[in-house]
């Protein structure tokens, strides 16, 4: 913030950008209809104000919808193709801390001057054309209408595009001629909005499909994977089926993402860009599924380190001990992802006791978690480490299927924690940007963190009748502690009214043990993995 004439604080270029952006941002659910800027028949109006329609249909587009994995895929395809030498845009969703990590150019965020000229083109346009039967896009299918604006502009060679939800209505699918189109790993996730079942889910992502355009999807569940055919079928697309990528075609080397299943999502990103280099033309034919050997770039791509934040991403607190508190940080939310987050924390931590030790320096979260950890010098007798969660998640998910695939998991490979804490979201939902974060309310609601403690407490004590505190055997207590910050505690979970006083109780516990290194899995909601990260940047 900038100093105003008579001393008040000014914002800057950028944060009135922001503003602007967050004027778009509406509180109704993703489930209700009744905001006409979410209409998805406006897009080619707005696509008209804008002058894009041959912009677009110029763009030589891969396109990627599916519940989990879509994100990953997409950065191991634009890292494989920026290797391969050509100019890459990829927009993916959501952001963490600043909006413009949505829009990459040659694997970097836009840069703020970019950004803010490409915003007020089209902000301005919008709003002159605003009216009653053509009002602002809701706030998505803004900044899918920024994207293709930035990369037409940018004269890219390859845009890659993340479904933001679904894909039928999703705002990227104005696209109507994509060069290849990709599904990842299917689950049950927005079904409020998707469905719910598996076929349902299916059926909105397979709206991505183009006629004659060819799709590559994983392994899918059978009933996912009859309705992908179908739709396929339908379109005369040709659907193939891409397994996980073989390790040993690395030559070596580790995935640039951290996660075994990483490798289902960087078979996909091959073939969809091998079917892209062969529809582009520089290709002869597109790498066999069965091939024994990668092309040096391909393997260089995968292995970069790329940035993914949110998923799979070990960070260390910058504060006095960084390497006695960890952050394990991954935005699973589903009960299918909530299982893949569990095993990787699980071997992450194992890993780590035995010979690692996170790096002390200061926090660089565009670096991926294997560059922050070495080997201990001195060969010392390690910590003893405890397990804690951090732990939200959205009103619309079912804790009872997110939070005992967690413990499941965790507990098959031996690791169970001490403590569950459950916190509110610090972002607020209509501001966009750090400098709108509001400060601790004393009045949050925590209703929702309760249940979610409710839920972990009944896990915990097992299969005992009933669901209220007294059949459980839980003790429920208010608790003040020296972080002069009022919980509701028991023996395994406390909710604290802030992520802020979370964290403080944290640092503070790490102080008060000096022999013990705290390892914090933070899951649940990528909106809770940006909050953190903002948290501990500081």
């Amino acid at each position: 913030m900038g100093e105003g004439g008579d001393g008040s604080s000014k914002p800057t270029p950028y944060e009135e950008a922001l503003d602007a952006l967050s004027s778009l941002i509406t509180k109704r659910s993703r489930a209700d209809t009744s905001n006409n800027g979410d209409c998805f028949e406006l897009l080619s109006d707005y696509l008209k104000i804008l002058e894009l329609e041959e912009p677009i249909s110029q763009l030589k587009i891969i396109h990627v919808a599916g519940t989990k994995g879509k994100g990953s895929t997409c950065t191991f395809t634009e890292s494989i193709l920026r290797h391969c030498g050509f100019r890459t845009g990829l927009f993916t969703s959501p952001h963490l801390i600043d909006v413009r990590e949505r829009f990459r150019l040659d694997g970097v965020d836009i840069s703020e001057e970019k950004f803010l000229a490409y915003f007020w083109w089209c902000f301005e346009r919008l709003m002159e054309k605003a009216s009653d039967g053509i009002p602002m896009p809701s706030y998505f299918r803004f900044l899918a209408l920024l994207a293709f604006k930035i990369f037409a502009a940018e004269e890219v060679d390859v845009a890659i595009l993340e479904v933001g939800l679904g894909g039928k209505y999703d705002a990227t699918n104005v696209v109507k001629a994509p060069v290849v189109c990709g599904v990842s790993s299917l689950g049950y996730d927005h079904m409020e909005i998707l469905g719910n079942t598996l076929g349902a889910i299916a059926g909105e992502k397979a709206g991505i499909f183009k006629p004659g355009v060819p799709a590559l999807t994983v392994p899918q569940p059978d009933e996912a994977m009859c309705v992908l055919e179908e739709k396929a079928s339908e379109l005369n697309v040709p659907l193939q089926l891409v397994r996980p990528l073989d390790a040993n075609l690395l030559n070596g080397f580790k995935l640039g993402l951290e996660g075994e299943h990483q490798y289902v999502n960087a078979g996909l990103a091959i073939a969809l860009s091998s079917t892209w280099l062969q529809r582009t033309g520089h290709l002869e034919v597109p790498y066999p599924e069965h091939t024994t050997s990668l092309p040096e770039q391909f393997i260089k791509g995968l292995t970069a380190t790329v940035s993914l934040q949110g998923r799979a991403q070990i960070v260390p607190d910058n504060n006095e001990s960084p390497e006695d508190l960890v952050f394990y940080l991954d935005g699973a939310h589903s009960p299918e992802s909530m299982e893949i987050c569990a095993r990787w924390f699980s071997l992450s931590i194992k890993g780590d006791s035995q010979e690692k030790i996170l790096s002390c320096q200061p926090l660089d979260v565009s670096r991926s978690s294997h560059d922050l950890v070495q080997r201990k010098p001195d060969g010392k007798s390690r910590k003893n480490s405890t397990q804690i969660l951090l732990f939200n998640c959205m009103s619309v998910r079912d804790p009872q299927l997110l939070l005992p695939n967690l413990m499941k998991t965790c507990a098959s490979h031996g690791v169970y924690f001490k403590k569950a804490l459950f916190v509110p979201n610090t972002s607020v939902y209509n501001k966009v940007g750090s400098h709108s974060l509001p400060a601790t309310d004393s009045q949050v609601d925590l209703s929702w963190q309760f249940v979610l403690q409710r839920v972990w407490e009944n896990l915990m004590v097992g299969d005992k009748a009933g669901g209220d505190e007294k059949s459980t055997g839980a003790v429920f207590e208010e608790l003040t502690d020296d972080t002069e910050m009022a919980v509701r505690s028991c023996e395994n979970s406390a909710v604290f009214p802030s992520l802020p006083s979370a964290i403080k109780w944290l640092r503070d516990s790490v102080r008060k043990s000096q022999s013990v290194r705290f390892q914090v899995l933070v899951t649940g909601s990528l909106h809770l993995i940006g909050d953190v990260l903002k948290l501990i940047k500081k």
